[in-house]
């Protein structure tokens, strides 16, 4: 079904947006690594809070150039969750390393600092915890297990970006954190995704990875001298197109991010009337920012009926997300038996509803009143 009455998000846009990428296609060069492109990253980790900033084409080769940089490979464990997008988990065997599952918690739906310990090895390299739909994860906690272990702890960061913890921005806590600039997310370039970081090595490596380990500055288009390839690299890079649309995103993130908090209390307060329904409430000092709006169910056979009458009211919702370690190709690369039962209790009762800055008051109203409509026969 294509025409939906309420789609699952929509991109908020306004003529800064059309003006940026007008003025580059407009000056006929430099549509590759162009200035924008280090204007982007600069706003990027002066608004997260840290020391340096790499813009890649995705928040995947964000992941992979991540674990790539810090070294990470064969007979390594990293600890992941299970409740994420499937890129967490590939990006792990991207470098031949090995993803160990660990359980999230049943408020952040992130990796669960008390789950942890079971599962470090003498192999565990890493952390990678997964910051879900716009609120941080108990990083504070992870960093801490992470310190006392001497591992690792990178944070796949990709749905939280200016979401808060003990006032610290999501990012500026781990060691290395991604963000992903894809279509649904808080702000987009269609495409893309950044690595912060307060360490000048891994930001060196990560600038080499992105192209094709090019050493140098310059540009490489512009650049009449040969370069010097000193690594193994990449095409990552962002075209300054992208960057253009992410510097007129950026500036709007405060207000975006408003926005959605305010849809997010409307639709909350309309919902939590149903017993059957948790709406989602942030841990104190957690500012969630509702890159998506999850609510959970009593149960599976509850959130299957209502995913499918939201649909016949031509309203869009998802399951956001079924566990990896369930997928047919993780099944056939794992031969012993992972027991995560808040996964898989938290997989089997989510759906995240339509959340997006621009929703109008008559498309809030017309999505709180049909699931009031479908709980009210269900409960007659």
């Amino acid at each position: 079904m294509s025409d939906w009455k309420i789609p699952l998000y929509k991109i908020y846009t306004d003529d800064e947006d059309l003006n940026l990428i007008t003025k580059i296609i407009k000056r006929g060069e430099q549509w590759a690594i162009g200035p924008e492109i280090e204007e982007f990253e600069n706003l990027i980790k002066n608004y997260v809070g840290t020391d340096f900033c790499v813009s890649l084409n995705s928040g995947t080769s964000a992941l992979h150039a991540t674990l790539l940089a810090y070294g990470l490979g064969e007979n390594d464990d990293i600890i992941v969750p299970s409740f994420s997008f499937v890129s967490t988990v590939n990006s792990v065997l991207f470098v031949g390393a090995n993803p160990l599952f660990a359980d999230i918690d049943e408020t952040t739906f992130g990796l669960d600092p008390k789950k942890i310990h079971s599962s470090i090895t003498s192999k565990t390299k890493a952390i990678m915890p997964m910051d879900y739909g716009g609120s941080s994860c108990q990083i504070f906690e992870l960093q801490k297990i992470a310190k006392e272990h001497d591992l690792l702890l990178l944070e796949d960061a990709a749905e939280s970006l200016g979401a808060k913890v003990m006032n610290k921005k999501v990012g500026s806590i781990s060691d290395s954190s991604i963000f992903s600039f894809c279509g649904n997310k808080v702000i987009t370039t269609g495409e893309g995704g950044a690595v912060v970081t307060n360490s000048k090595e891994i930001f060196e490596k990560i600038k080499l990875i992105r192209s094709h380990g090019r050493a140098g500055s310059t540009n490489y288009f512009t650049d009449p001298s040969n370069p010097e390839y000193v690594n193994l690299g990449y095409n990552w890079r962002i075209s300054s197109i992208t960057a253009a649309l992410g510097i007129a995103q950026i500036t709007k993130l405060d207000k975006i991010i408003k926005l959605r908090q305010a849809n997010a209390q409307f639709i909350s307060s309309k919902l939590s009337k149903f017993s059957q329904i948790k709406v989602p409430k942030p841990l104190d000092d957690y500012e969630h920012i509702f890159q998506m709006y999850s609510i959970l169910l009593e149960d599976e056979q509850i959130r299957d009926k209502l995913h499918e009458f939201l649909s016949s009211k031509r309203i869009f919702s998802k399951v956001y997300f079924k566990p990896i370690h369930h997928t047919p190709f993780y099944q056939s690369k794992i031969h012993q038996n992972i027991l995560l039962p808040v996964t898989d209790s938290i997989s089997s009762r989510i759906l995240t509803l339509p959340l997006y800055p621009n929703m109008t008051l008559e498309e809030k109203e017309y999505l709180t009143s049909s699931i009031s409509e479908f709980f009210e026969s269900l409960n007659k």
